[in-house]
């Protein structure tokens, strides 16, 4: 009964020295060694992911966002504000700070200025609230029943 077949190796030390065997499924490391190498290669990985992440996830919302103001000002045919106008009614040039509020023109008012009817607002409600309508509405059209 011999092992003509199977050659046994010798078992090897740890590479790293730390004086238990290691096989070569484990790239000759012990278990140890190996677990701390993997955990290194894992962690290398995940801090390259978050930045470039980031990086991504910016730049899609920059996009998102100039893109959007774009659409709000051929809508409204109001050109987007600074954001120094920001901090101002745009009305009576008032300071607002944290308190103001933002019309759908896009525009920032004071609280005398804030409705529609105050400072002349020129956006369409009306072709606004019809394509919101059209776009969650499709309409659905059976097809034609063939009578026999």
């Amino acid at each position: 009964m011999g092992s003509e077949g199977f050659q046994q190796s010798e078992p090897r030390l740890c590479k790293n020295g730390c004086g238990f065997f290691g096989t070569a499924a484990t790239v000759d490391l012990c278990s140890k060694c190996y677990r701390d190498l993997r955990i290194k290669e894992e962690q290398a990985v995940s801090d390259k992911t978050p930045m470039e992440k980031l990086v991504g996830d910016f730049m899609s919302i920059k996009t998102r966002v100039s893109s959007s103001a774009a659409a709000v000002g051929a809508v409204t045919g109001v050109e987007s504000v600074s954001k120094a106008a920001a901090k101002r009614c745009s009305s009576c040039n008032k300071k607002v700070g944290l308190l103001g509020f933002q019309c759908r023109c896009g525009v920032t008012f004071c609280g005398a200025h804030r409705y529609p009817e105050e400072h002349d607002c020129k956006f369409d409600l009306k072709a606004a609230g019809k394509a919101a309508i059209a776009r969650e509405n499709p309409v659905v059209k059976a097809d034609k029943v063939v009578r026999f």
